[in-house]
């Protein structure tokens, strides 16, 4: 076995593992996104009152819910609900 033969051989083996954990980082995500994306749609099913006392509106599930299907509508969700309690906080300094 030659010097070029070996180093080709252990380059191919080398690759592999990044190969691998890029599917499986993928996967991940994947998953992720579609547990999320149930997650969501669980939200649909509680009242106004139950959304309002996580933050959220029924408009932002309206919102959310635009996003494409590899996005995750839980960001979307959780940026609405801060941009929403710094906008409380803001006219509560002023108002103080």
């Amino acid at each position: 076995m030659s010097a070029t033969h070996l180093a080709a051989e252990s380059s191919r083996v080398a690759g592999r593992p990044a190969a691998q954990a890029g599917v499986l980082g993928t996967l991940s995500t994947v998953f992720r996104i579609w547990k999320n994306r149930r997650a969501f749609h669980r939200l649909g099913e509680m009242s106004d009152a139950e959304l309002a006392d996580i933050g959220l509106t029924r408009a932002d599930l309206s919102v959310a819910i635009d996003a494409p299907l590899g996005a995750d509508p839980t960001v979307r969700l959780r940026l609405l609900a801060e941009e929403r309690v710094e906008t409380i906080e803001d006219a509560a300094r002023r108002a103080a």
